[in-house]
């Protein structure tokens, strides 16, 4: 568009540009474009569609006007433009503040100026004295909470039941501001030194109005590269609570300008408990409030908290109503077992993994704990040293989120019940009354008979969906594979399934050895006696109660997910892999991804030459050079010098990387998450804030003063 605008404008000072450098650096006038190929998506903007091309020129006009002539021409951008453009900004964040209507038809990414942008010559207004005192003034608060936010800096200071009647305290952002007064900000200085100190500078009001106006521009510099990239997928971590309330993380996956893969944190959403009315919301905030088309997200996966799975399954389903090419799946940072564990809809299983990541917890909260772990673990395994080595190397590592963690608590559950019978019956001074207290419930929970039973039947079941979940989260090569080999997991569960009497006999049999090792009656849970008050069948033996309660409903649950978690079309995503150098080389260079591709024949550049194109692609690879290696991964063929001579190709691999499902290769653009699981480790819940997490987690990308004076002023005048 941007190259035939030039060619019929007759703009020879812009032929050697090329059409990157013009979309990036002009605007297009809206007038050089039919009606029809313009979406009018709100009083402050303009859109152009998909396949908009510059039709409309007049070339004679300004001859019959004597004051357009020699208006267009190349000059360096004054203060004034550079205010226009920052105007601009200010009211794509302004209309976004504003509840819209806007269709997703409507969300296309490329802006265009109504006025023309290289014709845009008005002078601004120059500001008064105190419009300018005021901005200056503005700018320094901005400052201060954008240091809090990186610093992870509470807004609040002592709390008020901490001080004396009658004695006033600072809260942390008035404390910086008075610092900051000192420190010779003759603007704060000037606006406060007639105010009485016991006063606030700035209300909570107010400093919650600029908290939003910095998350949200903070937020817009990573949602512009979603939206210049196109197509995205969306992620969500666990439940977590701000400040007394639940919220749902968001995460967004791109392919950025420079071909990497990055995952970034994006914000909070409100977590409701109705899966309906979330999915509703859950579906606004991201094409309202953020501003996504979801035409373009191809992929969604949701990390939950045992109780939460089942409704945000639903959301899932929702989406994938609306949007079928946004393919629902695993997450790249999830175990596959781990995942299934905490989607089983059976209560006991539930407590059992809370039990597990309380016992880890309290284990990494004392080093003198864990060595008397290592203790236990060698007295248990004298005649196996190079299994009790293992042990405590996995002991000192996050083992709760492994593939084999029921596996791995089977097996130390001997010496996690010794080691916390001989915390909480020490009668020295050796350990803190928290400790010893936390040391008696845990041990008295590990050695009920329900989690016994639970934990041994949870690692039978999830041993037939180890090895397939340890590949999917390996090398892409693996990932391929594994795809191919669901089929015969899932026959094996479903032969286990008609047999369920034996498998459950065995693992019974297992449960109960285990907990005559460890001295613990077996017996029906206290809370189905209870409940029952003695009126159950007396027929009804603690084996067939855990068959019907337990492995029946695990198996059947296990299955079903299977097969919904690796639809159709998901399975045809993933064998699109053998794209990847690496795989064709393992197949002999025997592929048939066009085949496969169909579902993203849409997103493909020029979709009729794609047969042609992956022949050249196998060809390449094929007759390669000897001292030549193979792409291993999709970040390596992404980043090959010659992938622009292959669009339908890279295509396909950008689209295919963004599977959740597919890990972030370079660790570096994949740290969103593990700053938001930093940012929740280290903050309070009372003094979290979703303002904050978001200016802390992202405290590395760039942001505009002056746009978020300009954007409050606008807001708030």
């Amino acid at each position: 568009r941007c190259q035939r605008w030039v060619e019929n404008c007759r703009r020879a000072d812009l032929e050697d540009k090329t059409p990157d450098q013009l979309n990036k650096h002009y605007r297009l006038c809206a007038k050089h474009f039919e009606t029809s190929m313009i979406c009018r998506s709100s009083p402050y903007r303009t859109v152009l569609r998909e396949n908009a091309v510059p039709t409309i020129f007049d070339l004679t006009s300004h001859l019959n006007n004597p004051h357009s002539r020699h208006r267009k021409r190349i000059k360096e951008l004054s203060e004034d433009e550079i205010r226009t453009l920052k105007q601009q900004k200010i009211d794509e964040a302004f209309e976004r503040k504003q509840p819209t209507q806007e269709s997703n038809e409507n969300s296309e990414q490329n802006t265009v100026s109504e006025e023309g942008g290289e014709e845009q010559e008005e002078e601004a207004v120059p500001l008064t004295l105190e419009e300018r005192e005021n901005k200056d003034y503005l700018k320094s608060l901005f400052e201060i909470l954008i240091l809090m936010g990186k610093q992870n800096i509470p807004l609040d200071g002592h709390n008020v039941d901490e001080l004396p009647e009658g004695i006033f305290t600072s809260d942390n952002f008035q404390a910086l501001l008075e610092y900051r007064i000192n420190g010779g900000d003759e603007v704060l200085r000037r606006r406060f030194e007639m105010t009485a100190v016991n006063l606030e500078y700035c209300s909570k009001t107010q400093q919650k109005q600029m908290l939003e106006i910095c998350e949200n521009c903070v937020r817009e510099e990573t949602l512009r590269e979603v939206r210049d990239s196109h197509f995205f997928s969306i992620v969500t971590d666990e439940v977590v609570d701000i400040a007394g309330e639940e919220h749902l993380p968001v995460l967004v996956r791109f392919v950025d300008d420079s071909h990497n893969l990055r995952e970034e944190f994006i914000g909070f959403l409100p977590y409701e408990a109705d899966p309906e009315i979330l999915a509703i919301k859950f579906h606004a905030a991201i094409t309202e409030k953020w501003g996504l088309n979801m035409e373009y997200c191809r992929g969604q996966a949701y990390i939950v908290s045992s109780g939460f799975a089942s409704k945000m399954k639903i959301v899932a389903t929702r989406l994938l109503e609306k949007y079928p090419q946004a393919v629902y799946t695993l997450c790249s940072s999830c175990a596959l077992n781990v995942w299934l564990a905490k989607s089983v809809p059976v209560v006991g299983v539930s407590i059992a993994l809370g039990t597990i990541e309380e016992v880890c917890c309290l284990f990494h909260q004392s080093p003198q704990l864990l060595v008397e772990l290592d203790n236990t673990i060698s007295a248990l395994f004298q005649d196996n040293e190079e299994k009790g080595n293992e042990l405590k190397k996995i002991c000192r590592s996050q083992w709760t989120g492994r593939h084999d963690a029921f596996e791995v608590v089977v097996d130390l559950l001997q010496a996690l019940v010794l080691c916390l019978d001989a915390v909480s019956s020490d009668l020295s001074v050796r350990w803190n009354n928290f400790i010893v207290g936390r040391a008696f419930v845990l041990s008295s929970a590990l050695t009920d008979f329900d989690f016994i039973v639970t934990i041994v039947i949870m690692k039978n079941v999830l041993s037939f969906t180890r090895a397939f979940g340890k590949n999917l989260q390996g090398q892409t090569s693996d990932v391929f594979f594994a795809a191919g080999s669901l089929t015969a997991v899932l026959h094996s569960l479903n032969e286990v399934m008609e047999n369920i009497e034996v498998y459950h006999e065995f693992w019974f049999e297992e449960a109960t050895n285990l907990a005559t090792k460890l001295d613990v009656q077996m017996r029906l849970p206290g809370k189905f006696r209870r409940a029952q008050r003695g009126n159950y069948d007396p027929e009804m033996t603690s084996e067939s109660y855990y068959k019907e309660i337990l492995s029946v409903p695990t198996i059947e649950h296990i299955i079903q997910e299977l097969k919904d978690i690796f639809s159709e079309q998901h399975l045809k995503a993933l064998k699109c892999l053998s794209l990847v150098p690496s795989v064709m080389g393992q197949l002999k260079f025997n592929t048939s991804e066009e085949h496969h591709a169909d579902m993203f024949k849409n997103d493909l550049p020029s979709p009729d030459t794609l047969s042609a194109e992956l022949h050249c692609w196998r060809i390449k690879w094929k007759h390669r050079g000897k001292d030549i290696e193979l792409p291993a991964t999709i970040y390596e063929a992404l980043h090959l010098p010659d992938i622009k001579y292959f669009p339908n190709v890279y295509a396909l691999l950008k689209v295919l990387c963004l599977l959740p499902l597919m890990k972030v290769e370079n660790e570096k653009y994949g740290i969103g998450r593990k700053r938001l699981k930093a940012y929740l480790k280290n903050t309070l819940t009372e003094q979290r804030s979703s303002n904050l997490a978001l200016l802390n987690i992202n405290f590395d990308i760039k942001h505009d003063l002056d746009l978020m004076v300009d954007t409050y002023i606008k807001l708030y005048p």
